[in-house]
């Protein structure tokens, strides 16, 4: 198992004590953990569950339909500003690295590994994952696709300063997320170059007139699509490497440069993954993560409404990094009470089975969705995902889909095969 924000290390098993006292907290291995990167991981296999298609299938006919307007928002990305469950998928991945890292290096250090190797460790995970990334990504293309924006590119980019924050003080960890979060924020404010022509928008770079007039006007230049410091970055050092096609632009506004506050992300993480290990009671664990959490909320709808930094994701802006960590404490501090303290887990299988092989079910679902529809179909008819009416084909199709990577992630779990990195 892996600590790259896909699953906690299944080196963090670790056995039981044979004697009456309590077992040590910051060795045991975090249930909760591998249920919330299930519920995670469940949601992106199974592509949203297909509600965001279905609910735009019903907007067609009946346009006025608040429950299907509400279901699109949150299973779709916001177009610029503003927060929807989907757009929680990335910062969760992010967060959980950090937690995990908390528990994977601790056992590793009790199995007597140095310093120095692990920090190799981390280095080679590093690589391991932007490369697994651009792979990924690339699948579809006819060339290699170097682009650093995917999930596990982003993880790799940071991963191993986020190893170099291990075993640090809390204030210091504290301190460089804060550093971080403030130069992200001073390059961009600081870019001169920044901003879209609103009479003519910038077609060059994907923005039309109309949708920077929808989408933007209502932020600071520093903060527009494709207008920015990140952007600018990209348009010259991603064309360093050999693109097929010259780089002008990313047609979703995602930039190279998220992975700087996205790191401060994982940070935040590792630090929930300390305060999870530490001797503190659950109560003061559980007070803890739940009042972080309500801050971060708090603190990152102030940068917003005062205009000082926007919550925008697609840009990682240092409001939408603590806004969205706000949310995961909150998540993880559920799943904790419920998991791992109140012991409820008899309904947490389906999610396990995920969470402990998420490496192995995020590449199916990036390279095997398609294959899989066709064999569905090929076996089931062509109508097979229309049996609930054709506006909810997509919620049978993605469902279906996603019941397959289970099985498949199911059939492993019971063999004890994980993919590992």
């Amino acid at each position: 198992m892996s600590d790259t924000g896909q699953l906690p290390d299944k080196e963090l098993e670790v056995s039981s004590p044979r004697s009456d006292p309590p077992p040590d907290p910051r060795s045991q291995r975090l249930l909760s953990l591998d249920v919330y990167r299930g519920l995670i991981m469940l949601t992106l296999a199974f592509n949203g569950f297909g509600l965001a298609q279905t609910a735009k299938n019903h907007l067609e006919t009946n346009p006025d339909s608040a429950f299907w307007a509400a279901v699109k928002y949150q299973f779709s990305h916001v177009e610029w500003v503003g927060c929807a469950y989907w757009d929680l998928i990335q910062p969760s991945f992010m967060f959980m690295v950090g937690v995990s890292m908390a528990y994977s290096y601790v056992r590793r250090k009790q199995a007597g590994q140095s310093y120095r190797r692990m920090l190799g460790h981390a280095i080679t995970r590093s690589f391991i994952l932007i490369f697994l990334g651009i792979f990924l990504i690339s699948n579809w293309g006819g060339s290699t696709r170097w682009s650093m924006m995917n999930v596990l590119t982003q993880i790799g980019l940071g991963y191993t300063f986020l190893f170099l924050l291990w075993g640090q003080s809390f204030l210091r960890q504290a301190t460089a997320a804060g550093c971080i979060l403030t130069a992200t924020w001073l390059l961009y404010v600081a870019y001169p170059h920044s901003g879209v022509d609103f009479p003519n928008g910038a077609p060059e770079a994907g923005v039309s007139s109309e949708w920077a007039a929808d989408h933007v006007a209502i932020v600071r230049p520093s903060w527009h699509k494709n207008a920015n410091v990140g952007h600018a970055i990209d348009q010259t050092a991603l064309n360093w490497l050999p693109q097929a096609q010259p780089f002008t632009h990313s047609r979703g506004g995602y930039q190279t440069l998220n992975f700087l506050p996205s790191l401060a992300t994982m940070i935040f993480g590792l630090m929930c993954g300390e305060l999870l290990r530490s001797r503190f009671t659950n109560k003061k664990k559980l007070r803890a993560l739940a009042i972080a959490g309500v801050a971060g909320l708090i603190v990152g709808q102030l940068l917003h409404v005062t205009t000082l930094c926007p919550i925008v994701k697609r840009i990682w802006t240092p409001s939408w990094a603590i806004f969205s960590t706000g949310w995961c404490c909150l998540i993880l501090a559920a799943l904790y009470g419920i998991v791992d303290v109140l012991k409820y887990r008899r309904w947490t299988f389906p999610l396990v089975v995920v969470g402990m092989n998420s490496i192995a079910i995020y590449s199916m679902a990036q390279l095997l969705k398609p294959w899989a529809a066709k064999t569905l179909q090929i076996h089931l008819g062509k109508e097979a995902f229309n049996f609930l009416g054709e506006a909810n084909a997509p919620l049978v199709q993605y469902n279906l889909i996603g019941l397959m990577f289970w099985l498949i992630c199911y059939w492993m779990y019971r063999n004890k095969f994980f993919v590992r990195i």
